[in-house]
């Protein structure tokens, strides 16, 4: 669809590479930690001696094909907690409604971590500050031209990712 320019830009966590035979570019639009998030009542039991705390709890994941996934599984090894995998999920808006819902304990982006919090009454149990998520806008275009396109790279730079700096949770 960029390759035809049926779309203007796609937002990703993952670049796009020379493997895919399209003429794209990446744009940077930020980066940010990793939170983990959970109900009130498993937040509780979660944010003291965190990480290790997350040992036998209930924690909801994304498919293992996912970037995110690897790093989870890389930092629990590290840190020798093993959560119960209560489920996997394809669709991050679906494991957030299953984390609503008190299902388990949820990895999300530490820099919407307000929105994350509202929008899906949870709270920040801890951050995982060794991993690390990029996100692009790729594009057909080498500078972003697309007034629309611009204003999303802008809104991500000044917006979210400017306010990702690190705070402890409440």
């Amino acid at each position: 669809d960029l390759a035809i320019h049926t779309v203007d830009v796609l937002l990703s966590d993952a670049p796009v590479t020379g493997a895919m035979k399209v003429r794209a570019f990446n744009h940077l639009l930020g980066e940010s930690t990793i939170g983990v998030f959970a109900t009130r009542s498993l937040a509780r039991k979660a944010r003291p001696d965190f990480p290790r705390s997350l040992k036998g709890m209930p924690f909801l994941i994304p498919h293992r094909a996912s970037s995110l996934r690897r790093s989870l599984d890389a930092w629990f090894d590290a840190e020798d907690v093993r959560p119960l995998i209560r489920a996997e999920f394809d669709d991050s808006a679906l494991l957030k409604v299953f984390g609503q819902a008190g299902e388990g304990l949820f990895a999300a982006p530490f820099a919407i971590r307000d929105e994350v919090c509202r929008q899906h009454e949870v709270e920040l149990v801890g951050e995982i500050p060794t991993i690390r998520e990029h996100y692009y806008a790729i594009s057909p275009e080498r500078r972003l031209k697309h007034p629309a396109v611009v204003a999303i790279s802008s809104t991500a730079r000044e917006g979210a990712f400017a306010r990702g700096a690190r705070q402890k949770p409440s």
